[in-house]
């Protein structure tokens, strides 16, 4: 692996332009096939599978004019004196339902006061606006006249707002936190290389990256039937493996001009050594990304095949278009600088080689202190709740939030989520006897505020009916009455088949869903990477060790967002407006791009100490010789992941914010916890034996050569170029003008 490598960065430094070009030239191809590409398909939400699902397709059936797909969107308006019913506010009323029904897309505004949608005290009332296309599908126009026409329904006296999923917040500036991660990535890679050439590689070609992998999307987006939402993590995941890959080539480069190589070799053997952690590093990324398919949701996993997908660009780049702008930039970019010498100190003494020596000297007890710290945080997942965020979670100053708050003061928190009961008779026949035993059976149960009036499809054999909880979306009691309504026994009293749908069991379903698939996408992930892993360190405990310690940082982190997300520890000072069930895809999310990017951190860090164990350092000179070499390129991408997942919590969507705080607080505790202190103490305390295989896999397992030791003896610098100087051009003891 190493050999082939170090040939490939030869060739790419050698034929630099050619290679630039190439890429160049792939660059433009993609932009000019996106820009002449049909528009990305809408979304696919179905969630195949599952009953509400299930209940979706019966109703779309058997009422296609109720569009049960579509999306919805509803008004409230309020009176703080008098009666909504009052002359002058009931018209205003029925003039803000006749322009709702108005846009071409609507298929029904109900009239309040025809249905009567009106609360008891009469303060109240709300249009149920339904839609003729799914959410997906629904036009920016009509998201537009839906929030204006609320807007100029508002005045003195009566208050009007919409919620909905035909309510979208305002996007503008979706690129600034993007923005704020690059920015925070350029200062960090100025302050880990000293120069902006060599701190303008990893970003320049993390983005060349991005935008080819966004493009290339794009144009697949028709033929292909990927989703509008698909770029969003691949674009996130891009970006992070963009520069930490390209960020461990270039810092291995200079490395190597400081032990006295010329910049070709230099070049071929950062890509030779480096270049094969970077492989075997994306390749792990790759796997926890594709790994989301077993989760069958055709959303998740569009979006992982797509974030994948810029995973091997990247991973591409670093092998080819880093080793050809390094030949680019010659002297601009210089040798590693030595630590500045202290009194009783050699110059190789740094922060990290000093940070584990202490760890080496004190094994157990930095251990046994990073375990319980992480196991204290991880307490909270016990109590993990998980759902979907609805107009409950969004700040208190949006419209859909306000329109949840008075509909729950006027009628009830349960109409915030009613369910939706599809009847058929068990026998096959008409469904209107088992309809109506369906709804005495249900108006029984406990929780329920009201049972709506069956309805009837026009073959007869499908009924519907709604049924409004007394407690709110998402509660314990809730759940309860959706487990009462789908228990096998209330359809048999009412001979019956019953299914319950709606957006509140839909998202029940998801989330169990989501659960159901968490442990087995864990144990294809882990145990895919384990192999794999067996084969880049020939060793178990080094993978199984690697294993653990992931499983520690992303239960540390979903424990961190139990307290603040769901119980409300510090909630505001994280900007959480309403604490609650924490979102379903949170740890399918965080164990694939957490495992994805602690990988990286351990294949980075650890491949360094294997090479100099293999070289012939002890076991705790190893683990001291990768601190000095890695320690400051693992702490600089992890300052970079932290701070562009960290710029996600200052989204409005309480989704997003908690995205953005779990992927960070995670990578926090991974990067500087285990993989700075855990890995290290362990390393310590196994030794020698870290390090080795058993015999009888040692004759399977191939021997790749990750640390580039046959490598090393082909390449080695002669005995006069071994000097560490600052620029092979420069004169003695003067810094050449790279450094």
């Amino acid at each position: 692996m190493a050999s082939f490598l170090c040939k490939l960065g030869r060739f790419s430094f050698r034929k630099r332009w050619f290679v630039v070009v190439v890429w160049t030239g792939l660059l433009v191809l993609a932009g000019l096939l996106a820009a002449r590409a049909a528009p990305a398909p809408p979304n696919d939400f179905s969630m195949p599978g599952t009953e509400a699902q299930h209940a979706s397709d019966l109703l779309q059936d058997g009422f296609p004019g109720l569009h049960a797909d579509g999306a919805t969107a509803r008004v409230v308006f309020h009176v703080k004196d008098g009666k909504i019913s009052d002359p002058q506010a009931k018209r205003e009323v029925e003039a803000t339902v006749r322009a709702l029904g108005a846009d071409p897309q609507v298929s029904q505004a109900t009239d309040p006061f025809r249905t009567g949608s009106v609360s008891k005290d009469g303060s109240t009332a709300y249009s149920q606006v339904s839609y003729e296309v799914s959410t997906s599908h629904l036009e920016d126009s009509s998201r537009s006249a839906l929030l204006k026409t609320v807007e100029d329904a508002r005045s003195s006296t009566l208050t009007v707002e919409a919620g909905g999923n035909a309510v979208s917040a305002v996007t503008a500036g979706g690129h600034s936190k993007e923005a704020i991660g690059l920015a925070v990535a350029a200062v960090v890679l100025v302050l880990t290389f000293g120069s902006l050439v060599a701190a303008g590689l990893p970003l320049l070609t993390a983005l060349l990256g991005v935008g080819t992998g966004a493009c290339v999307i794009k144009a697949l987006s028709a033929p292909l039937g990927l989703g509008t939402t698909t770029t969003g993590l691949a674009t996130m995941i891009g970006l992070a493996v963009g520069i930490d890959y390209a960020l461990f080539v270039v810092s291995r480069y200079r490395a190597e001009l400081a032990r006295g190589r010329d910049r070709e070799d230099a070049a071929a053997h950062a890509v030779g050594t480096a270049g094969s952690a970077v492989v075997f590093a994306g390749t792990t990324v790759v796997i926890a990304l594709v790994g989301l398919l077993v989760v069958n949701i055709p959303m998740l996993t569009q979006m992982g095949f797509a974030a994948a997908g810029t995973v091997v660009l990247a991973v591409l780049i670093a092998l080819t278009l880093i080793p050809a702008l390094l030949g680019i930039a010659g002297r601009r970019i210089g040798p590693t600088r030595p630590p500045r010498r202290r009194k009783g100190r050699t110059a190789g003494d740094g922060l990290g080689v000093r940070w584990a020596r202490f760890v080496v000297r004190r094994p157990v007890a930095v251990l046994l202190t990073g375990v319980a710290a992480l196991a204290a945080v991880a307490v909270p997942v016990a109590s993990l709740q998980m759902g979907l965020p609805g107009d409950a979670s969004q700040p208190v100053s949006t419209t859909q939030r306000k329109a949840y708050d008075l509909v729950t003061e006027g009628f009830g928190p349960g109409f915030n989520g009613p369910l939706t009961v599809v009847v058929q008779s068990a026998s096959g026949g008409p469904a209107k006897a088992a309809a109506e035993k369906t709804a005495h059976q249900v108006s029984g149960l406990d929780d329920v505020a009201s049972v709506g009036r069956p309805r009837l499809s026009e073959s007869g054999d499908t009924a519907v009916l709604n049924v409004v909880p007394a407690s709110p979306p998402g509660s314990e009691q809730t759940s309860d009455l959706l487990n009462a309504l789908r228990d096998p026994g209330l359809a048999h009293t009412a001979d019956a088949r019953i299914l319950v749908g709606g957006s509140t069991a839909m998202n029940a379903d998801v989330s169990q869903k989501l659960s159901d698939a968490l442990l087995p996408y864990l144990a294809l992930v882990v145990g895919l990477a384990f192999l794999l892993l067996i084969a880049v360190f020939r060793s178990l405990l080094v993978p199984l060790k690697a294993a653990l310690g992931f499983l520690l940082s992303v239960l540390a982190g979903l424990g961190a967002v139990v307290a603040v997300f769901q119980w409300g520890w510090l909630a505001q000072f994280f900007g959480v407006a309403q604490p609650g069930p924490v979102m379903s895809m949170m740890p399918i999310f965080m164990v694939g791009v957490v495992f994805g990017l602690a990988m990286d951190y351990e294949v980075f860090l650890v491949t360094r100490m294997r090479e100099a164990y293999v070289h012939g350092s002890t076991p705790h000179e190893a683990i001291a010789d990768g601190f000095r070499h890695s320690a400051r390129v693992v702490v600089a991408a992890a300052v970079i992941m932290i701070s562009v997942f960290a710029a996600f919590m200052g989204s409005d969507e309480q989704m997003l914010k908690t995205i953005g705080f779990g992927l960070a607080i995670a990578v926090l505790f991974d990067a500087f916890v285990v993989r700075m202190a855990i890995v290290p103490a362990v390393l310590a305390l196994l030794g020698d034996r870290a390090w080795r295989l058993p015999r009888l896999l040692d004759r399977f397992v191939p021997n790749l050569d990750v640390e580039g030791e046959r490598l090393e003896a082909a390449t080695a610098p002669a005995p006069a170029e071994r000097a560490v100087h600052f620029d092979e051009t420069a004169e003695a003891g003067r810094p050449g003008p790279g450094a």
